[in-house]
């Protein structure tokens, strides 16, 4: 496919939030597939860039912002992007819906899936690690998840196959008119 044959699109970011292991890269990875030119800021990768093992409230807090600021530089130069990140507090979402400042081009999607089932999925091991206190302050385990009130998408991971969740996901895009 050529440069002309890309459909015009609006850039847009779609920040996904949820527990550790609930599907939200495994999403962006498929959309990928359909959407020309997305970016995925993935929130294991950035955090071995931007803020390595801090995991403080103050260090996500700080993460989250710095993330917010390169969706935004993004943004700003039309690059369509999706967050891939825990962003655990209900203010981190808040917060970077503030920084990037882009009406209806910014949507939070909730990745929603029960701690049992992330736990299932999980093939690094960190929630069985977490458990035994070999790894602290662990969102879900030790560490608390606030889940979105007001979120503009909810996927449910644990009952729709992958291929529902993104169609659920291009569909509220196309119905903002940004795919």
């Amino acid at each position: 496919m050529g440069y002309l044959d890309i459909p015009f699109m609006k850039p847009f970011i779609l920040w996904m939030t949820g527990l550790p292991c609930s599907g939200k890269t495994t999403i962006v990875k498929d959309l990928q597939k359909d959407i020309p030119n997305l970016a995925m800021l993935d929130g294991d990768e950035l955090r071995e860039w931007f803020s390595p093992k801090d995991f403080s409230k103050a260090g996500r807090d700080e993460h989250n912002k710095k993330v917010a600021h390169l969706a935004k530089l993004l943004l700003n130069h039309g690059v369509p992007s999706v967050v891939s990140l825990v962003s655990p507090y209900i203010e981190n979402r808040e917060n970077a819906r503030e920084i990037i400042n882009a009406g209806e081009q910014f949507a939070e999607c909730y990745v929603k899936c029960s701690l049992e089932k992330c736990e299932e999925r999980d093939v690094k091991g960190m929630y069985a690690k977490a458990r035994k206190g070999e790894i602290k302050g662990f969102t879900g385990i030790d560490d608390p998840y606030e889940a979105p009130e007001k979120a503009d998408l909810v996927i449910d991971t644990e009952h729709d196959s992958l291929s529902d969740s993104a169609n659920k996901v291009k569909d509220f895009l196309k119905e903002r008119n940004l795919l």
